[in-house]
């Protein structure tokens, strides 16, 4: 019945500079693709204000709530507060204005709009206001202290949890009408106060009687993600006491990272709740080539055939897009299918319809990519830990769950390609994409002769490597993403400065984007989780603090003083934190010949 699209991250990973041509675009895809559900969250803020305003909260309580936009969607789920807020009045009226557009195109489209709901967690002015309000405060998420979370949990039991949730839907459904479908995560990723099964009733009890009582038809549309991101709290008893809360039908879970991790096995498919089959494929939106298409190809049927499925549909989950098309292609054709599709002559076929001509090279590439870097096996999650995007140390993680030579031939084959493709911008793309995959690789290589030489005192060796990985292979590196509009820092920078109305607005917004793909949060705190290989950044962040690890190297060398990491994040820290910071404007304009460059890398560097 479904295919669903959107993960609420993709919201401040992707969506949150977007204006309206862009979403426009996006909702073509959709349609074109066959999604029929998807989340319409945009200009929730602006509800939320005036709600909390109508209960009596001031201007400054509300500000000190809402994060700032590139952090929106953790503030969503109670994970955080105040990080990179507040939110200016312009904000709420241009997203606003945003969200009538969106849920009208997407209705006029066939589709049904998921619209936000209450889950529960309150500014702390609700307790200035309604002092006898029983309220928990629940613990830091993540790597953050109370400073930006530990946010407040109304109990279930408590009679605001019902006005707060039925005023807030029944002003958003005033607004902008209802499909009858809501999305609310009470505890992602975070533990809950009690285990103890009636508790945990109650308050999936107490989410979904906040909606009926705005909309007597409301079904429940929830993420799957806690189940497994902490299985050690949801046993079985605790997973059932949570779903069996709300009516059976009146809910649909999204089993959100079914490729690896499927929830519905070993719940007896959500003991009775109808569950979409999402494949997540997509953290924090980074770079680099990656996928499970076997997982994929086989696992909706495998979870339609279970004993008792409730399966309703299929899904595309990822935390950020823009970022290995095929995959998603491919999943949004095997919501059509009966059975699994033969892999290699679909992809031959892909490379075909992307392309725009039938080209022998270039379908021998996508055969190596489908079978090496696209077919992770086991429990696969993608956060690219490549040495280029994480904080240089001694103990970097360069192991692939493929054979690198796959890529470096298929990187030949498109080069060989490239006279007659040459004009197909989606070639272009995926030439820049696969160099990029190459020059990853050939990162770690160097990496590894860079501390091969630095453990055996060998001055000369650690000075070759690190020169030709900081002076040559990163600022060649940057030179090809440069060349492209869609790999451009300037391009995710100039579009958070657009949405400014004025030059403080314009400062806040690009310190917001700066922040998130690099520190994501004051002190790094989930440092590079968001990691992107953007032409400007591979330059002046991930480029200088190599430099400075091959720096300190050399000198601990000629000193004879061990290396300390401690110190080194110290100062490397600095180092990131003065990126954030350097106000440095980026071309949001490509620059250079992307096949010219490919070409110079290749000769220079192909093993």
């Amino acid at each position: 019945r479904y295919r669903y699209y959107q993960n609420v991250c993709t919201q401040s990973y992707s969506y949150p500079w977007w204006d309206w041509a862009r979403w426009e675009r996006e909702i073509d895809w959709m349609a074109l693709s066959g999604i029929n559900l998807a989340p319409a969250f945009v200009g929730q803020e602006a509800i939320w204000q005036r709600v909390y305003r109508s209960l009596g909260l001031n201007q400054s309580e509300i500000d000190a709530y809402f994060t700032g936009p590139a952090f929106l969607a953790w503030n969503r789920m109670g994970n955080l507060r105040g990080w990179a807020g507040p939110l200016p009045p312009s904000w709420h009226l241009k997203q606003l204005y945003l969200q009538y557009r969106i849920v009208e195109r997407m209705r006029s489209l066939g589709m049904i709009t998921v619209l936000p709901a209450f889950a529960g967690h309150v500014p702390q002015g609700i307790l200035r206001v309604f002092p006898r309000v029983n309220a928990t405060r629940l613990g830091g998420w993540s790597h953050f202290d109370c400073t930006y979370s530990c946010i407040y949990l109304l109990d279930p039991e408590d009679p605001m949890f019902q006005v707060i949730g039925t005023l807030f839907l029944k002003e958003l459904i005033k607004e902008f009408g209802t499909d009858h479908v809501y999305s609310a995560d009470t505890f992602n990723e975070m533990t809950p106060i009690s285990s103890d099964p009636a508790y945990l009733s109650r308050v999936s009890n107490a989410v979904f009687r906040s909606m009926t009582g705005a909309d007597p038809e409301a079904l429940w549309l929830m993420q799957g993600w806690l189940f497994q991101h902490q299985p050690d709290f949801w046993q079985p008893a605790q997973v059932r006491a949570l779903l069996h809360g709300v009516p059976l039908g009146r809910m649909i879970v999204l089993d959100l990272f079914a490729e690896s991790k499927p929830v519905y096995q070993w719940t007896e498919s959500f003991y009775g709740q109808p569950f979409i089959w999402c494949m997540l494929h997509n953290f924090g939106g980074n770079h680099g080539l990656f996928g499970t298409v076997e997982a994929i190809n086989h696992g909706p049927f495998a979870a339609r055939r279970f004993p008792n499925s409730t399966m309703v549909g299929t899904g595309l989950v990822p935390e950020g897009i823009e970022q290995n098309d095929m995959v998603y292609e491919l999943m949004n054709e095997l919501g059509w299918r009966q059975e699994p599709l033969d892999l290699p002559s679909w992809v031959t076929r892909y490379a075909e319809r992307r392309y725009g001509a039938p080209n022998a090279a270039a379908a021998s590439a996508w055969r190596l990519l489908l079978r090496s870097v696209y077919n992770c096996t086991g429990v696969c999650v993608n956060h690219n830990r490549s040495p280029l995007v994480r904080r240089p140390s001694l103990h970097m993680d360069t192991e692939l769950w493929y054979n690198a030579s796959d890529v470096y031939e298929a990187w030949r084959l498109l080069l060989s390609a490239s006279a007659d493709l040459g004009s197909s911008p989606t070639f272009r793309y995926d030439l820049v994409d696969v160099t990029r995959q190459a020059a990853q690789q050939l990162v770690s290589d160097y990496y590894l002769s860079i501390r091969q030489a630095f453990q055996s005192h060998a001055l000369p060796e650690l000075l070759t490597a690190g020169g030709v990985l900081v002076y040559d292979l990163l600022p060649e590196l940057d030179n090809l993403l440069c060349s492209h509009s869609l790999f451009l820092l300037g391009r995710w920078l100039e579009s958070a400065r657009a949405v400014a109305t004025s030059d403080r607005e314009a400062e806040q917004y690009e310190l917001n984007a700066r922040n998130q793909v690099t520190l994501w949060g004051p002190t790094g705190n989930i440092l590079d989780y968001a990691n992107k290989q953007l032409g400007g950044l591979v330059l002046d962040y991930y480029g200088v603090r190599w430099s400075l690890f091959v720096s300190v190297l050399v000198e601990s060398l000629n000193s004879g003083t061990p290396f300390h990491q401690d110190q080194f994040n110290q100062a490397v820290f600095q180092v990131e934190r003065g990126f954030v910071y350097n106000k440095k404007r980026y071309p949001a304009v490509p620059a250079g010949d992307t096949l010219e460059i490919s070409r110079k890398l290749f000769l220079k560097y192909y093993p």
